[in-house]
């Protein structure tokens, strides 16, 4: 199981929200290549990146620093979600040295988009659910709609999706742990790999997801607990290897 650190970009600073709001974001870095640093020397496999500003805006606003952190690190697999809704954003990040896309809101709204994405940039789409008492939302969180989560992947299942990434709104930036059950449910009851996300935040939650991992998490996005110091991401990420199926 990958540990993955979060780079949140708001304004072109590094940021960390509580709950999804944007008015309650504290900034950990000016300089994101910087702190993109910092995780790869700490031993990060991959990076998560989130133009906050672009999933409020609905297209990219972050592009900028996003494309710095690719060119920087042309190696490191580089996830990047927030505001892309359309293939001509998807295919300027792939051509700046992102791995993967994720398609959030969009995937609620037209689930056809993914299908049609998947064709276009195969093994390169991920779909981001963000669920509150299992409800997805979107528009940057905005917004709760009637899918069930568990629903809405079943239906990304032949889609070619590359993961579904995972996030208990409730539990994101609050510091008192993931939702394990509810992500390893999700895991059990698709095909397609899951990315947890929200909550992570000492050593014990880490311990928590790799012990489950086996049903299909392949990976658990971090942040606040990294830029807080409750979590060491070297030591997180050697004890998933430890417990993680090979």
């Amino acid at each position: 199981m990958l540990l993955i650190p979060a780079i949140d970009l708001k304004d072109g600073r590094c940021v960390r929200l509580r709950q999804g709001r944007m008015d309650e974001a504290t900034v950990f870095s000016d300089d994101p290549v910087d702190t993109a640093a910092r995780w790869v020397g700490e031993g990060a496999r991959r990076l998560h990146l989130v133009d906050l500003n672009g999933a409020f805006a609905g297209m990219p606003v972050n592009g900028e620093a996003i494309r710095g952190i690719a060119e920087a690190f042309p190696e490191l697999p580089i996830q990047v979600g927030g505001g892309i809704r359309d293939e001509a954003t998807i295919a300027a990040y792939l051509s700046a040295g992102v791995t993967y896309c994720i398609i959030g809101t969009q995937a609620v709204k037209e689930p056809v988009f993914v299908e049609r994405a998947c064709r276009s940039f195969p093994g390169q789409i991920m779909v981001g659910l963000d669920a509150k008492d299992g409800q997805v939302a979107i528009e940057g969180w905005a917004q709760v709609t009637e899918h069930q989560a568990e629903d809405l992947a079943k239906r990304f299942e032949d889609a070619g999706v590359a993961a579904i990434i995972y996030t208990d709104i409730g539990r994101d930036g609050m510091m008192n742990g993931p939702n394990v059950e509810a992500t390893r449910a999700l895991a059990g009851a698709i095909r397609i790999p899951v990315i947890a996300s929200g909550g992570i935040t000492v050593i014990d939650d880490v311990r928590a997801l790799a012990e489950v991992a086996s049903c299909g998490i392949i990976g658990a996005i971090t942040g606040r607990a990294i830029y807080e110091g409750t979590l060491d991401f070297a030591e997180g990420q050697r004890l998933a290897d430890s417990l993680s199926p090979r």
